[in-house]
């Protein structure tokens, strides 16, 4: 969402605030910023979105809930316009550079609580030796080639925002499997949208690439950062596309 212009100094004559926020938040709903059935960010976030009190986020929604274009349950409001209901892009798998399908016979999947590496950390905005959630994945073709490594940490704002991802921090002691294949579904579920950007370069004197991705949400705020190594001799880097229909 882009940031809202603050609404001080309105006409006597404006509709009242409460109404104008729903009416923009409307628009964003209609435009797609955040898709059917997906879940709206917290009455904090909205306020913070719309420079407005929570009290008057509160009363919007409210307004939107009348009008049968929100829904709410336990995990919060959830985008009832008629719609398709979202779907996990294909393009998008975690980590970067999982075999799709059946996982092979040499996947191994782990996560720790520890601090990442200087680079994870400086990406996600965390304090030096500030502990977070990594994950580690390791694959390899039956016969041992196409070997691929990957390491992900997740934000401070992933593991507030995502329920599924924060159940792990109390167990992730570097020996436990964990797949964390759904990690996607998990934010878009929680009411993010996800952006990211991915940088590949060859390391040199090596016949390895190097596949470096970053997420952020709608917000610009990042979730994760992941650093991915493939054997370009053994194996090959496959990249789908989904885009939306014209229209």
């Amino acid at each position: 969402m882009a940031p809202a212009t603050p609404y001080d100094h309105s006409p006597a004559d404006a509709p009242p605030l409460y109404r104008r926020v729903a009416e923009r938040l409307l628009g964003e709903l209609h435009d797609g910023t955040f898709p059917p059935g997906g879940r709206l960010p917290g009455e904090r976030r909205l306020a913070e979105h719309f420079d407005v009190s929570r009290e008057t986020v509160r009363q919007a929604l409210e307004v939107l809930r009348r009008d049968g274009l929100l829904a709410t349950d336990r995990r919060g409001s959830h985008v009832a316009l008629p719609g398709p209901a979202p779907q996990s892009p294909a393009s998008l798998a975690f980590p970067v550079g999982a075999r799709s399908a059946e996982p092979c016979t040499g996947d191994r999947t782990t996560v720790a609580w520890e601090p990442p590496s200087r680079e994870h950390a400086e990406a996600l905005g965390l304090a030096p030796a500030r502990p977070t959630l990594v994950h580690r994945y390791t694959s390899a073709t039956a016969d041992g080639s196409g070997r691929r490594t990957a390491v992900t940490s997740f934000s401070a704002v992933a593991l507030t925002e995502v329920e599924e991802l924060a159940r792990y921090r109390g167990r992730a002691d570097g020996s436990n499997s964990a797949q964390l294949r759904r990690a996607y579904d998990w934010m878009r579920g929680a009411g993010l949208t996800l952006h990211h950007r991915d940088t590949i370069t060859r390391l040199a004197d090596t016949e390895s690439v190097r596949v470096v991705r970053l997420v952020h949400d709608q917000f610009a705020r990042p979730l994760e950062i992941t650093d991915l190594l493939v054997d370009a001799r053994q194996d090959a880097l496959v990249y789908e596309f989904t885009l939306p229909a014209a229209g």
